[in-house]
């Protein structure tokens, strides 16, 4: 394993335009959602990831602001058939997705039935390239082995999607106790997935990155975008360690990783 950065150079606006703000909790109000469109508008991060039918009401909340729209598709847990997927997806960049956060079928993969997955990421992607769009496939790592990420890796390199990603952050899984824990991104999820994704293939990385040191760590190991919930937090927490607007060295804490 190569050694891990110990330094990098970012900026504030650099940091918020790794975040995709996350507004996808099943039960969030309206009002919530548009509290959470007013963070994405105060720190113009990349985009803000809404369900489906939150496409047109954060478009409009949006507009002339630089935050995209990026609706999820086949959200949580992948299990809708293709054809609905690929409804949604149609649907989603019809009225205004610019990027697109999809589901894989995560027992169709964990199944051993690859030409079924590829087929479908192929048609997702298809759909949201055709619209003007961009597409980030979800693997919901924490269920699958080490072998069946490199495989997905590897069919997302070979059908030429944009990103990779992690984890919905909502991939609980019970504990002997009855309690149910979510680990989302881990740094050797990541590390495995930067060595063995193509080159092309960008990386998000989403659950569990609540602090700014989680987020600086993500950008050190080759991650492009992140997705949380924490987005005021992180950059307030950037302000005050100094990052300003102007790029500037500092230092990595991988410290009890």
């Amino acid at each position: 394993m190569a050694a891990r950065p110990t330094t990098i150079n970012v900026s504030l606006p650099s940091i918020a335009k790794m975040i995709d703000h996350l507004l996808l909790d099943p039960i969030m109000t309206d009002d919530e959602v548009l509290a959470g469109l007013e963070i994405c508008k105060k720190y113009n991060v990349a985009t803000t990831c809404v369900k489906p039918y939150h496409i047109l009401y954060a478009k409009k909340h949006l507009a002339g602001t630089g935050v995209l729209v990026c609706p999820a598709i086949g959200f949580p847990h992948g299990g809708s058939t293709t054809e609905v997927k690929l409804f949604e997806t149609k649907r989603a960049v019809y009225e205004g997705g610019k990027e697109v956060d999809f589901v894989i079928n995560i027992g169709r993969a964990r199944s051993g039935k690859w030409e079924f997955v590829k087929h479908e990421i192929f048609r997702v992607n298809e759909a949201v390239v055709e619209g003007g769009a961009i597409l980030k496939v979800i693997f919901e790592n924490e269920y699958l082995t080490e072998d069946e990420v490199i495989k997905l890796c590897q069919i997302c390199t070979e059908v030429d999607v944009a990103y990779v990603e992690t984890s919905t952050g909502y991939d609980f899984t019970k504990l002997p106790s009855g309690d149910y824990e979510c680990k989302g991104a881990t740094i050797s999820h990541l590390e495995l997935m930067r060595k063995h994704v193509g080159p092309d293939v960008k990386i998000k990385a989403t659950g569990g990155v609540r602090t700014l040191d989680d987020l600086l760590r993500m950008r050190a190991l080759g991650v492009s975008r992140v997705g949380t919930t924490s987005t005021g937090g992180i950059l307030e927490e950037a302000i005050k360690r100094g990052i300003g607007m102007e790029s500037r060295s500092v230092e990595i804490n991988w410290e009890g990783v």
